[in-house]
Order: C-alpha cells, then structure tokens, then sequence
C-alpha cells in the first residue's frame, strides 16, 4: 500500500475486513440478531450523504493487491480440502475454460481480496456469489415462470459492497470472454453499476409490501418487448422453460431395471454408491430433511416413495462437494426428482464471520428465504448425523434455465438490459443489491436471446 492510500485509509477510518481481527472473530449471528432500526427516506438519504463524506465512492474505484496477498493457488486448494478428491480435476477443468468460467467457480478467492477493500459498514443477506449466470428462470409455487437469483450456498450477513463489486466484475469478465475492448468491458460494467444505484433510488421510494411481493416474470417480460420479433423470441424461451421439468429430465438420467425405477450410472457424472451403511446415511437423511419442512409440504412430501439414490456432479465451483439425486414417485408412479446439495461453510465466513445457523444447510435456504422472491416448494435441510454433513434439499430442474454469455454483443450487455431496468424490483433492505441484480442480469438473459441463434442456446 502506498504512502498516500495509508493516508487516505485513516482519514476515512476505513479497515479491511480482513485485518479486523476482533470484529471478524464475531459472528454474523449477533449481527443478525440486533434490533433492527427502519428509519425513513429521508433519514436514509441523509445518513448516505455522510457515510460518502467518511467514505468517497472513489476510493471504490480501484484494488491494488497487497504485498502480503495469499497465492490464488493456495486458496484454490485450500478449498478442496473437504470435496471428494476424486472430482477436484474436474472442477479444475470445468474453470480452466475460459477466464470467466475461473471466475465462477473462485467465489473463495475473490472473497479474500473484496475483505481487504473498504466498505460502508452496511450489511446485507449477501448472495455471495453474484455473477450473471447465477441468475436465471425458474417456476414459483404457483407455476408461474419468474426471473431471480438462484443460487445461495454461499448467502451470509455481509457488507453490501461485496455482492455488487463481484457482479460488475462478472460482466466486465463476460464481456472480455467476448472479445470485447477493455474499453467496452468497462463500459458494461459501469452501466450495471449505475442501472443499480438509479433503481435503488426508485425503490426506495416504495413500502414494505410493495417491495415483498415484486417480482419479474415471464409475462411481463414479454409484454416490455420493443418490437414483435422480440415479442415471439420470448415466448419461445417460456415454452421452452416451461418443458423443462423433472417428468422430461427422467428418460435422460432414468429407466426401468429389474422391474423397477432406477437412476442410470453415467460415470464421473452420475453414480451409484453402494453399502449399508450409506442406504442408512439417506434414509436418515431423508427423515430429517422431511422434519424440516412445514407441515403442509411434509404432508405433500409422504406422497411418493424413494425408489432410487445417486450421486451428481453440478455446476463448476461446486464440483467435488457432495450432491445427489433422489428418484422418487407417487402411488400411480408419478415422478419427482430432488436434489440433495452439501452445504459448507460460506466463502465468506472468514471475513463476515460466522452464521447465526449451526447447520450450513438452514443458512442457505433461510437466506434463499430472504432474498429470492418465491421458492421451491419442497426446499428444507437436512444433517446426516453419523458425518455431520449438511445438504439442503430442492426440486431438480423445475423449468430453470440460465443464460448463455456466448455470442452476446455489446449491445445486449448494456442498451437494452438498461431497458428492462425500468421494471426492476425493489431491494429487501436498503441497500439490498440481490433483488435488484436480478433485473440487470434478466435484460442480458432476455436481450441476448433475441439477435443469434446461437444466443438463443441455453443450458
């Protein structure tokens, strides 16, 4: 650190996180727990102006590494510490595609380095992974198709800096995959930043319900299209998105062996793992998963009957973590197909400190709860109490999709997505940037569908 940003640190009080050693060693928990104090606009408005005056929105506009920085390589392996050795080459493969896919599946590593940069003191329910492609479609309860974050493994009480710092830096990361100028990467990344700080001005102007019950979806989206031929584009990908459900997934991963329903082994991606001691492992598993749901949906839940239990590779950071799926079906042999997923402790733990929830599984629906505007109807936990192990339980599929950066074009990273901004939903709390950045990410995820046929393809 220079002799002029040691200057600027202590006239603004500013201290990274990471070197706080008292304050990281208390937890979230007692964050969490405090007497929340809502004051009104104004109020908010002036108590902003003077956090700026401690705290300059240009000391946000830069990072310089520090002498002493931990080797990325180092933190990278610190991670796979507890993942199954076996899968950690694939998670190094899945990331060393291109820059950005490094991106996602480093959320640890870039954890470290936002602990070292100032921060307001602000804390929010963090996503803490916040990049574009953790935002997509999905199906509410009530089967309409809406548009939100999706995923919360790492969700903790943090500062709200952090979740915005790592979103723009994943569309300045998207755009250079794309061959885009540095000049022009930047440019993608200020306009998220800014469609953020205009949004989150306008909601703050609404209450609290208002806020609660916003949400986008598929509908309203179609109906913003400029024009008829992004019109029908739209309703494609709903269509699309609404075949997308367990019952089309089961002839791919699924089939009948020996007269009955069996998941099949599709090696290193899907497998069986055999043994006593891990069919007791699931039952008990599944047992404690079902205590975690509220009364109506265990009631929903005791309707089928597990006939099959398989382990799954997903997503990139993820891989080496523990995940399954369960095959189960109704007494007419009408199917579903849930996801068993390993929760660990948050990335950001170390810098944020602890969650007030002993269990990892809890902290991430509990936060999911917070954040995500409508949820899975069978999402629970559960804890395997011979390991100790942690996994939060959720639908497989369900009409999710999420968007393709490939083939985007500048345009479709800044104009239009700037657009549909214009109905964005409000935060949770202010600031609340995860409520938001689902608006930023759906005009990319809309916009980029609507010029290519190759944009057109997603996962």
């Amino acid at each position: 650190m220079t002799t002029k940003e040691k200057k600027t640190e202590k006239k603004n009080k500013v201290i990274p996180i990471d070197k706080k050693t008292k304050k990281a060693e208390t937890s979230a928990a007692s964050v969490e727990q405090k007497h929340l104090e809502f004051r009104s606009r104004e109020e908010r408005i002036a108590s902003g102006k003077l956090l700026r005056e401690k705290l300059p929105r240009a000391s946000h506009s830069g990072w310089t590494a520090p002498a002493n920085r931990q080797d990325p390589i180092d933190i990278l392996e610190t991670s796979n510490q507890d993942r199954e050795p076996e899968l950690v080459p694939i998670r190094y493969g899945r990331m060393l595609r291109s820059p950005f896919t490094f991106l996602r599946g480093s959320a640890g590593l870039m954890a470290y380095d936002l602990s070292s940069t100032p921060t307001t003191g602000l804390r929010v329910q963090a996503c803490g992974d916040c990049h574009l492609l953790n935002f997509g479609l999905f199906a509410t309860p009530e089967r309409n198709l809406i548009f939100d974050i999706n995923d919360f493994d790492e969700t903790l009480p943090a500062p709200w800096e952090w979740d915005i710092k790592r979103l723009a830096a994943s569309f300045a990361v998207a755009g250079r995959d794309e061959r885009f100028s540095d000049e022009d990467a930047q440019a993608v990344a200020v306009e998220c930043v800014r469609a953020y700080r205009e949004k989150l001005r306008e909601y703050s102007k609404m209450n609290p319900l208002e806020i609660w019950y916003d949400r986008l979806d598929a509908d309203t989206l179609i109906a913003m299209a400029p024009d008829e031929k992004i019109r029908r584009k739209r309703e494609q990908i709903r269509e699309k998105a609404q075949q997308r459900i367990g019952e089309q997934l089961l002839p791919k991963i699924a089939g009948v062996v020996g007269g009955r329903h069996r998941l099949l082994d599709q090696p290193p991606i899907l497998f069986h793992v055999s043994g006593e001691e891990h069919e007791k492992r699931v039952h008990d598993g599944l047992e404690a998963y079902r205590q975690s749901l509220s009364d109506e949906r265990r009631v929903l839940f005791d309707r089928y009957r597990l006939e099959d239990f398989a382990m799954k590779v997903v997503g990139i950071g993820s891989v080496g973590t523990r995940c399954s799926v369960g095959l189960f079906f109704s007494e007419e042999n009408h199917p579903l197909l849930l996801q068993f997923k390993e929760a660990c402790p948050s990335v950001l733990e170390p810098y944020a400190g602890k969650s007030r929830y002993d269990n990892h599984a809890q902290r991430v629906v509990m936060g999911q709860r917070l954040i995500q505007s409508s949820s899975d109807i069978f999402l629970g936990w559960a804890r395997v109490s011979d390991t100790g192990r942690d996994f939060f339980v959720r639908q497989l599929r369900d009409m999710k999709m999420s968007p393709l950066v490939e083939g985007a074009t500048l345009q479709q990273f800044s104009s239009n997505f700037i657009f549909l901004l214009s109905s964005a939903a409000g935060p949770w709390l202010v600031p609340m940037p995860v409520r938001e950045m689902r608006r930023r990410s759906a005009a990319i995820w809309v916009n980029r569908t609507t010029s290519t046929r190759r944009s057109a393809a997603l996962r």
